[in-house]
């Protein structure tokens, strides 16, 4: 039976509607996540998701079936993100070469010890205290290396795909990652020295 024209439509278009919310539901905690970081505020990262899901549900027809989603949602958030009123081009823009003077990765690595996972109470108190001083380091973050470590070691995306999101050079991800990395080791190792002493 052959369908009418404009059933056809009807039939298409709810197929494509489908397939979007297919494709973005899942990653909506994912989204969110991203958004509260950049925007530290959780009415403004609800703000900027449902302004990317609006926009990323417009796009829809434009996007490329087989190509990565996940890269091209969160392109749409972080593109989004930039261009509103409180965007990270307004907020904490810093130059290059301050970027690379002051986050210069030039101390030797260190790395920690393997730990015993035990279920204890005193267990439980540290790992809280560690993602309260990690979220801490993170805050303190510029915005060009907090987006990288969320990205790579948060959402696990490949070095190719934040390369995409960002519209870098995966060579500047690559660097930006390290940079990052370090910068948090050195917040965590220099909070940890001040715990201690305030302790002794």
């Amino acid at each position: 039976m052959t369908l009418l024209p404009w059933k056809r439509k009807v039939r298409e278009s709810s197929t494509q509607t489908t397939s979007f919310e297919d494709l973005a539901m899942p990653l909506l905690p994912s989204l969110y996540n991203l958004a509260s970081w950049l925007t530290r505020n959780p009415t403004d990262a609800e703000d900027l998701l449902q302004e990317t899901f609006l926009k990323a549900l417009r796009g829809f027809s434009s996007f490329e079936q087989g190509s990565n989603f996940k890269a091209w949602i969160f392109r749409i958030l972080r593109n989004t993100y930039l261009t509103s009123r409180s965007g990270l081009a307004a907020l904490r823009t810093i130059a290059l070469d301050d970027e690379l003077d002051e986050y210069g990765d030039s101390e030797p690595r260190q790395y920690p010890e393997g730990v015993i996972d035990r279920q204890t109470p005193e267990m439980n108190l540290i790992r809280l205290s560690d993602r309260v001083a990690l979220e801490r380091a993170l805050q303190k973050l510029p915005a060009s290396l907090l987006e990288v470590i969320l990205l790579c070691d948060m959402e696990e995306l490949k070095y190719k795909e934040i390369a995409t999101i960002l519209d870098i050079p995966i060579g500047t991800v690559m660097s930006r990652i390290a940079r990052a990395r370090a910068f948090l080791r050195r917040e965590l190792q220099s909070g940890t020295t001040l715990a201690r002493e305030e302790r002794a």
